[in-house]
């Protein structure tokens, strides 16, 4: 009987060895943690629905008590309040459409926090005195881009920010930081650039846009597109369009850039696959996001110059942009999808082996 328990270890053993040959595994990852560890045992956190997590208990913040949501809200009390004139401004600028996703951003980053919802409510928290350096240094930081001539208005804004995260780690600790920190970092997002930076940034965009439709709008018979920095002019059937194509500010794809580029960093912390993965989507919402800018801006040129000009502006132009997000959205969803069905991880070639040997063995 031993015979056979051995001669069955070293079929399955050859049959894993073959697997990770033939998947191009590398020999000394085979003994790396699984995904699914449980907590406390310093691997990665998981978030979300986690099949392989199974031993993380339900939790509800009803534990928390009274006398926790009441430090809480004399914390964020004197938090607002010392930020409020920061807060308000940033509030204010929401209100251009540029930044109407800043709206959302606070709302994404509680749902982060509630994801790890059991993870948090069953740390043993310690508080950090690291923290309390970070928040004189936050809170001196700020001072000084008020009565500093040379101070930043955007610096003032991102040392919100970094207060909020210098006040977890001084109450909660490292442990706490762990699960909140990029909730906090997400934030930032919520921070409009300023206008300055904003148009340096949407310059090159707006000149890329042009040329890539000009180059598009050649394709037609008899239509002559010439990109002129941010103007395009056509000459159809022998006549100059006039006024020529404009591509606007609004047309840049800043603003399908930033919502797009903070969905991504919600979808890639939420999603449960390897970090490496993670990065390659975050990474994707930029080419994706330029794409679709250039998509939008050359069906704009088509209906200006083919169908009529009044069906490119106003009402009928947003409606364009809108139709841009679930193209956007398809496309990050299929770069998710062949990631996940291209690579398939070591722990689950393993598995796979071990059952089908045990299936045919009984």
């Amino acid at each position: 009987m031993s015979d056979n328990i051995v001669s069955s270890g070293a079929k399955i053993q050859a049959d894993y060895s073959q697997v990770r040959e033939h998947s191009k595994i590398r020999p000394d990852r085979c003994c790396s943690k699984s995904r699914g560890a449980t907590r406390g045992s310093g691997s990665e956190p998981s978030f979300g629905n986690n099949p392989q997590n199974p031993n993380i208990v339900s939790a509800s913040w009803l534990e928390l008590g009274v006398h926790n949501y009441v430090k809480m809200l004399i914390i964020g009390g004197l938090f607002i309040y010392l930020f409020r004139n920061e807060i308000y401004s940033i509030v204010v600028r929401w209100k251009e459409p540029s930044w109407s996703h800043g709206f959302l951003i606070p709302l994404f980053s509680l749902y982060f926090v509630h994801q790890a919802k059991s993870e948090i409510l069953n740390l043993q928290t310690k508080p950090s005195y690291l923290g309390s350096f970070f928040l004189i240094c936050g809170i001196v930081f700020y001072i000084f881009n008020i009565v500093s001539p040379a101070g930043y208005t955007y610096f003032r804004l991102i040392s919100v920010v970094g207060t909020l995260g210098a006040v977890v780690l001084l109450l909660g600790g490292w442990a706490l930081i762990k699960y909140t920190w990029l909730p906090i970092a997400f934030l930032v997002f919520a921070v409009p650039l300023p206008n300055r930076y904003y148009v340096s940034l949407t310059m090159p965009m707006r000149q890329l846009a042009a040329k890539v439709a000009a180059v598009l709008l050649n394709l037609v018979s008899e239509m002559e597109a010439t990109a002129s920095g941010v103007v395009i002019d056509v000459i159809y059937k022998g006549q100059r369009l006039d006024p020529p194509l404009n591509v606007a500010e609004a047309c840049s794809g800043m603003r399908l850039l930033m919502a797009f580029l903070a969905l991504g960093v919600a979808m890639a912390y939420l999603h449960y696959r390897p970090i490496w993965q993670r990065l390659v989507l975050l990474a994707g919402t930029i080419p994706i996001a330029v794409f679709c800018n250039i998509i939008r801006v050359t069906v704009t040129g088509f209906i200006y110059i083919l169908i009529h000009p009044k069906y490119a502006h106003g009402i009928y132009h947003d409606i364009l942009g809108l139709t841009m997000l679930p193209l956007a959205f398809g496309l990050y969803g299929f770069l998710a999808w062949f990631m996940s069905s291209l690579f398939v991880e070591e722990t689950e070639l393993a598995k796979d082996i071990v059952v089908r040997r045990q299936c045919k063995e009984n």
